[in-house]
């Protein structure tokens, strides 16, 4: 039995949703109310939401949503494992993987995508070396990167403004990283929210654009899309004009869901 055939066996009930369009990204109880506002697909998380602690390991949430399997997910690794510091034991995010991975593969399209950010896991920590630190990062990347892929799944490397995290703050620097320590097969997340708090111009989404494998979008405070003056349309216009034509998804603080991500998604289309 392949790995595919195993995952339907483990649910064969659920529903094939593959990703396309725009979505927005919810915890398990915002699903409906995410595909009843209009979303073309839900990007669910996973840390608290699909993979919980139990004891000193991780399991699948028995309360998660699994009746459609996803095509993206986020919030990969617990702010309490630290990505960044050589002097934390090596097996400790080789555990978490483990568990991890195989619960996300058996409620998940076939190459679906896993947003990698994770800013307060993979920040370097005070008297760390900066040059051991990223070394020791590169090695996360790609372990995670294999773990991902072993269960048909593909990691998304997002770089996160520097209010979030000391180390990779923009598309440039993400890049530069990547081709640095040789990590292949990981493109890069265009999120406009970061993009924006780092000054960085959209004419870099443009020219990254066959290394963008995801994109997320905001506008301005990350209130819901059209409640801002952050330019959704020249973000939408860089991305394809890079090449990218995958989906977009909004990323953003409701505050009353349902009738604001409607409306926002309404916005979105129309900019298309």
């Amino acid at each position: 039995m392949s790995d595919t055939d195993t995952r339907s066996a483990t649910n064969p009930t659920a529903q094939r949703y593959p990703l396309s369009g725009y979505g927005v990204i919810v915890p398990s109880e915002r699903i409906a109310a995410a595909f009843a506002a209009g979303a073309d697909y839900a990007e669910s998380t996973i840390v608290g939401n699909l993979v919980v602690a139990e004891g000193d390991g991780w399991v699948r949430n028995p309360a998660y949503d699994a009746t459609v399997r996803r095509g993206s997910f986020a919030i990969l690794f617990p702010a309490e494992l630290s990505l960044a510091d050589p002097g934390v034991p090596a097996d400790r995010v080789t555990a978490y993987l483990d568990a991890a991975m195989p619960i996300i593969g058996s409620v998940a399209e076939p190459g679906a995508k896993i947003v990698f950010g994770s800013g307060t896991a993979r920040t370097i920590p005070d008297g760390v070396d900066l040059a051991a630190a990223r070394k020791r990062f590169a090695e996360v990347v790609v372990e995670t990167r294999d773990a991902a892929e072993r269960n048909e799944l593909q990691i998304v490397l997002e770089p996160l403004n520097r209010r979030e995290t000391n180390l990779l703050n923009s598309l440039e620097e993400t890049v530069a990283f990547l081709d640095e320590f040789d990590i292949e097969r990981v493109p890069v997340v265009a999120d406009l929210f970061h993009i924006m708090l780092e000054a960085e111009p959209l004419s870099v989404v443009r020219d990254l654009g066959p290394r963008i494998g995801h994109a997320h979008i905001a506008d301005a405070d990350r209130r819901p899309p059209g409640q801002g003056d952050w330019p959704l349309s020249p973000f939408i216009e860089a991305l394809r004009a890079g090449g990218y034509d995958g989906p977009v998804t909004v990323e953003c603080l409701f505050e009353d869901f349902q009738p604001e991500l409607e409306a926002a998604l309404a916005h979105l289309r129309r900019l298309a």
